[in-house]
């Protein structure tokens, strides 16, 4: 079919940038190839075709499509007459980026939080500790000021997830909404 090798190769130039930039934030290369796969299809796919396009065993497409279905970017759907589960990327963008940032922050600031919850009541135990030397106590004092200010970040790194989550980032940058169908 005339055309289908250029098609292609524009595709493959997207699914291989969308790969390399998903590894930015923890997602392996082949995970984001999949999704580009996905992306570019014009119906759902069954794991033994996702495997047989990209060449990863089944238990390799099943843990990716896992993975991707836990970052809200796949979607399990279901056709009359198919006994097979059956994937479809999530083709909003804006949502895709909101999810997989939510997700993958949420996370980060609960852990930060928590290892920096449990320094303070150590410092703060330490502090009051018999012997600790006036040197010793400054030190701890200005370690215990530097949580807090990282306790602030990590308020205000929440409420940036929840303007994602909420949408109200959206007020402030607007989605571009043009219809590009003829582009």
């Amino acid at each position: 079919m005339q055309g289908k090798d250029e098609l292609e190769k524009a595709r493959e130039r997207v699914i291989d940038e969308i790969s390399q930039n998903m590894n930015l934030y923890g997602v392996t290369p082949s995970v984001g190839r999949l999704w580009g796969l996905l992306y570019f299809q014009n119906h759902p796919m069954t794991l033994d075709e996702m495997k047989n396009e990209l060449g990863m065993s089944k238990t390799s497409m099943s843990t990716s499509v896992r993975h991707l279905m836990d970052l809200n970017m796949v979607d399990k759907v279901w056709k009359k007459g198919n006994r097979k589960d059956l994937y479809v990327a999530e083709e909003d963008w804006y949502k895709t980026f909101v999810d997989f940032f939510s997700i993958k922050w949420r996370n980060s600031v609960a852990d930060n939080v928590n290892a920096i919850d449990k320094s303070l009541t150590e410092l703060n135990q330490l502090i009051e500790s018999p012997g600790i030397s006036e040197e010793m106590k400054s030190e701890i004092k200005s370690d215990i000021d530097k949580l807090h200010q990282a306790l602030d970040y990590y308020e205000w790194l929440n409420r940036l997830i929840d303007s994602f989550e909420s949408e109200e980032i959206f007020k402030y940058i607007p989605k571009r909404t043009e219809d590009h169908t003829n582009s």
